[in-house]
């Protein structure tokens, strides 16, 4: 069983308990799995309660940034549970690619596809999702998908928010607690801006050159052939120093952008969605 720190709050010492016990109810469980910090958590405590019973999966397109998809191997291979990937072929469909409002749902609907048959093959595995309480109050049509495919969320159904799943996964010692938020990369680009696996791609890329230059909480906003830079207002004029500046630009011109912009409001999960 998992080492429980002493600084864990009764309240998310409660539900800790409540997630284990939802968890153990299950013979066989199928984790869909990211690597973020919501899904880590549930995948860690259904490897703790179920052992070998309990599997984890990525779907692997374009869609998921090459270096999150190391970071959940990485973890997969730390909580000690079972790793399969399989790919998925969204960017094939038209109703993800047009970029619709409910573009999400398609995505989705295209993964749970694909864990349904992988859960079927392991003794018919009740699969789980890490979508969390306060995911429900965001703007999320993927989650109708997981429904319609019979997927439960634990940390959803437990009433579980962010705040507290970091607390849990710091005090069980996860490395990743505080890891960033990091929505499909599909994300970035606003409704009805087609969507490919180059752009796709170009935007991993300039996101991944960002982290590894000092700016790990990031997102790269495409509007046509511009990149729109959003990091925390605090980090802003370390973006605007001269000489980053110039080595940004550089890169961006480098992958394709025309031009390169920041986003003086800073970075603002979902930002998108707003009317």
């Amino acid at each position: 069983m998992l080492k429980l720190q002493d600084q864990l709050e009764k309240s998310n010492r409660k539900e800790l308990d409540l997630l284990r016990d939802f968890i153990k109810g299950f013979k066989t469980v199928c984790i869909a799995y990211s690597g973020g910090v919501d899904s880590s958590l549930v995948a860690a405590i259904a490897k703790e309660q179920l052992h070998s019973n309990a599997i984890a999966v990525t779907g692997v397109s374009s869609s998921l940034a090459p270096h999150l998809l190391e970071e959940a191997r990485i973890q997969a291979k730390w909580i000690g549970i079972t790793h399969k990937e399989c790919e998925t072929y969204e960017l094939q469909n038209p109703q993800y690619t047009s970029n619709p409002v409910d573009r999400c749902f398609t995505c989705k609907q295209e993964l749970h596809n694909h864990l349904t048959q992988i859960a079927k093959s392991f003794s018919t595995a009740q699969v789980l999702d890490g979508v969390n309480i306060d995911d429900l109050y965001d703007y999320r049509p993927g989650i109708q998908a997981a429904k319609i495919a019979g997927v439960l969320s634990p940390l959803a159904e437990l009433k579980i928010n962010k705040t507290s799943i970091r607390r849990i996964s710091k005090a069980l010692g996860f490395p990743w607690w505080d890891k960033p938020a990091q929505p499909c990369l599909a994300s970035r680009f606003p409704y009805g801006e087609p969507i490919s696996s180059k752009r796709l791609k170009q935007v991993a890329k300039a996101e991944k050159w960002l982290i590894e230059n000092g700016f790990p909480k990031v997102r790269v906003r495409v509007q046509g052939f511009v990149g729109r830079i959003e990091v925390p207002t605090n980090q802003i004029n370390d973006l605007l120093d001269n000489s980053k500046r110039k080595e940004i630009i550089e890169y961006f011109l480098s992958i394709g952008f025309s031009s390169v912009s920041v986003d003086l409001e800073g970075l603002i999960s979902g930002k998108l969605n707003r009317k």
